[in-house]
């Protein structure tokens, strides 16, 4: 990897194109080197991840209203069109990727990446994959696009931080999303270059979809991104250009959105002819919930068997949690958000509200993506009781651990401290979730299929599961114009589009 060093530039100083961010990230995208059978066969992992979490999402308000709109925009002349989760009915590729970003994001259930920023990788997939099957890609087409969309994300995600200024992680979506879309599509550096920057300078917003009172915007913003990227690459393709330098220019991104025009960033990027492989330094989830709160999951559930005791709010004085800086500070007390202790608040609230999703696997022993969530859960006296006891709090050791390059200390947990008022005193701690690499069950393909079995149960045929698994696994032989095999369609009666909410289209 190479270690490059990223600061505003006065006008006058007239900075090159080739040593702009966004041009070297564009090199990266067009270096022709072999994506490596370990990274091939976990891109397949996060296809199948995707499809699962989607296929679940299929009925629920934002998908539906997403999917009306695409479906309101049918394919344009020169291509075959993309797929759209559960349908039958291919789709204009930007308004597919619309469609698809918003089911894969809903349930917050699918892979993550965190370091100096935060991120979901997975959402590449959708704008990349609908581009691969318009423009009848082939699949390892398909691959090298989406490896190169999580290398050039990752290695954003751990050199610039965009939440310390409250802007939103898409931002680096965009970017690493447009840099897959011309790796797929085999475009020159130049072409590359003026959709990245077209990209960022579209998607650059605000965190408030993740503060406070959380929206059905949630799960929107990463397929705003996702669709932007695919409008840039269309509009690079046909000659047209963006503000330059995006990254560096005294009016640009870093200078007046992030640390100011002092700042200095390192961003580090494969070297020419060196293997994209950040794809395999990301961890999907297995529990529906911010990432941060997947070790938390766990460690309540072993607790809830260990010492049931510690369920009961008549017998439990307080809990406290010590974490991480953006544990405590984004989902814990620290986000001094009175919503997160509120039985009324929407899902997607809960979904970022550690004293809830703590509370919750503690009592229950056990997380489901609907019934945790379900506002009879949520309400319950005994719950509301126990999670207004539940405090976080940052502790230095954990912030540093959760901020480390070494994998094998790096860490998302933190530990855990339960007086009872009888004067017991439990404790204990998790670094990693279960199925976190170094967890205690890592997830492989066995993992990934079940996943996706038990979230299209009832909402796919069998025989539409199994084809769609032997097609993905398959992924690296299907030839041009065979990617409509990754297409997912509902069983009969699920999905009802005369019910969908009428808009403008």
């Amino acid at each position: 990897m190479i270690e490059h060093t990223v600061r505003v530039y006065r006008s006058e100083e007239n900075l090159v194109r080739e040593d702009q961010l966004a041009h070297k990230i564009a090199k990266v995208a067009v270096d022709p080197v072999p994506v490596e059978p370990d990274v091939t066969q976990m891109v397949i992992n996060r296809i199948i991840d995707n499809a699962a979490v989607a296929v679940a999402s299929l009925n629920r308000a934002p998908i539906v209203a997403a999917r009306a709109q695409a479906l309101s925009h049918p394919v344009s002349t020169g291509g075959r069109g993309a797929g759209v989760f559960g349908v039958a009915s291919p789709t204009s590729p930007e308004w597919a990727a619309w469609a698809n970003g918003v089911a894969v994001r809903e349930l917050d259930f699918h892979d993550t990446f965190l370091a100096a920023d935060y991120s979901h990788p997975g959402d590449n997939i959708p704008a990349i994959l609908a581009v691969a099957q318009h423009t009848q890609a082939s699949g390892a087409d398909l691959i090298r696009g989406i490896a190169t969309g999580y290398e050039i994300q990752v290695n954003l995600v751990k050199g610039i931080c965009l939440h310390k200024h409250k802007i939103d992680h898409v931002a680096h979506l965009g970017p690493s999303a447009a840099a897959g879309l011309g790796t797929l599509l085999g475009l020159e550096t130049e072409t590359i270059f003026q959709a990245v920057g077209q990209a960022l300078h579209t998607t650059t917003a605000t965190r408030q979809s993740r503060k406070g009172e959380i929206s059905t915007w949630k799960a929107h913003a990463p397929a705003f991104a996702g669709k932007m990227a695919v409008e840039a690459v269309d509009r690079a393709m046909r000659g047209q250009t963006s503000p330059v330098p995006i990254y560096e220019g005294e009016d640009g991104v870093i200078a007046w959105l992030l640390d100011g025009p002092e700042a200095q960033y390192t961003v580090p990027l494969p070297a020419e002819g060196e293997p994209k492989r950040a794809i395999l330094d990301t961890y999907t989830k297995e529990h529906s919930a911010e990432y941060q709160a997947q070790a938390w999951i766990d460690l309540a559930r072993r607790l809830h068997h260990e010492h049931p005791q510690a369920a009961d709010p008549d017998q439990v004085e307080s809990v406290r949690i010590r974490t991480s800086h953006h544990t405590h500070f984004v989902i814990g007390s620290g986000a001094n958000d009175p919503q997160k202790y509120n039985p009324s608040a929407s899902r997607e609230t809960l979904d970022h509200s550690i004293p809830y999703i703590f509370t919750v696997a503690l009592q229950d022993g056990t997380w489901h993506h609907v019934d945790s969530y379900a506002p009879q859960r949520a309400a319950r006296p005994d719950t509301v009781a126990l999670w207004q006891k539940v405090t976080t709090e940052e502790d230095p050791e954990w912030t540093r651990r959760y901020h480390s390059l070494d994998i094998s200390e790096k860490a998302f947990g933190g530990s855990v401290e339960i007086r009872l008022r009888s004067g017991e005193v439990i404790t204990d701690e998790i670094a990693v979730a279960d199925a976190h690499p170094l967890g205690a069950r890592p997830f492989s393909r066995d993992q990934y299929i079940t996943k996706f079995r038990t979230l299209s149960q009832g909402l796919i045929t069998d025989e539409e599961a199994d084809r769609f698994l032997t097609a993905v696994q398959n992924l690296e032989a299907l030839g041009p114009g065979e990617l409509g095999a990754l297409d997912l369609v509902a069983a009969d009666g699920v999905i009802d589009l005369a019910a969908a909410p009428k808009g403008l289209f």
